[in-house]
């Protein structure tokens, strides 16, 4: 799909790009470190795997291959990750914050008339929650989790069905995360993207290999995209 028009949409994904949530999954991972027998990690231990979900953060903790992890009949890894999702679902924001300038961006957004909305695939029973106690819910255009539909990111249904609810084509819309599912999703929907390297970065990924439409150290740089547009892609 071609991608032209102003930018009336800005949709994020929300752990890594939106919202720093490494604290309260750092509390969790370790949390369920302790309940087997196992050492804590450190912070930034964790901080890379946190984009990649919550079975990436299994996988870190156990030593557990990320392949055999994938696989349903993997009791362990299954029964594992539910009980990390239900530690961190008991406190997800106590150390959750908006990054450094986001603020600024969403109010500036918010007062030039766009509207702006999440795409993540964190489920829906984590999301709603943390949008709350952030006091964001009010303030959304719309927030698809993972298992809004049945296809989640890197697939495009879910930014399809982000501008259907919002009215709004995904030509006029940009998409931006802090990993690579996030830009194949947003370029196979037809959006604008933009990698956020301020992110939750894996070690050895570089996201100006991405193919996104452009990149950024810190939120503040996005609203030059947003008035100034993007370049036209070869």
């Amino acid at each position: 799909m071609k991608k032209n028009g102003a930018i009336d949409t800005v949709l994020f994904d929300l752990d890594g790009t939106l919202l720093d949530t490494v604290g309260d999954f750092a509390v969790a991972l370790n949390i369920v470190l302790r309940r087997h027998g196992r050492a804590p990690l450190p912070l930034e231990r964790i901080r890379p795997h946190v984009s990649k979900g919550g079975m990436a953060l299994v996988c870190l903790g156990f030593g557990i291959d990320a392949t055999d992890a994938a696989d349903a009949d993997n009791e362990q890894a299954q029964r594992i990750y539910h009980e990390l999702l239900e530690a961190y679902r008991q406190n997800p924001s106590a150390h959750t914050r908006l990054f450094p300038g986001m603020e600024s961006l969403l109010a500036r957004i918010e007062s030039s008339g766009r509207r702006w909305g999440i795409v993540t695939n964190k489920p829906a029973f984590l999301t709603t929650p943390l949008l709350h106690d952030m006091n964001l819910s009010a303030r959304t255009a719309c927030a698809i989790s993972g298992d809004t539909l049945e296809k989640r990111k890197p697939w495009p249904e879910p930014l399809w069905h982000a501008c259907e609810l919002i009215g709004t084509p995904s030509a006029n819309t940009v998409y931006i995360g802090d990993d690579p599912r996030d830009i194949e999703c947003g370029r196979r929907a037809g959006a604008h993207t933009i990698a956020a390297a301020y992110g939750y970065i894996a070690p050895g990924e570089n996201p100006r290999e991405w193919g996104a439409d452009a990149v950024v150290d810190h939120p503040d740089e996005i609203h030059h995209y947003l008035e100034q547009g993007f370049a036209d892609r070869p």
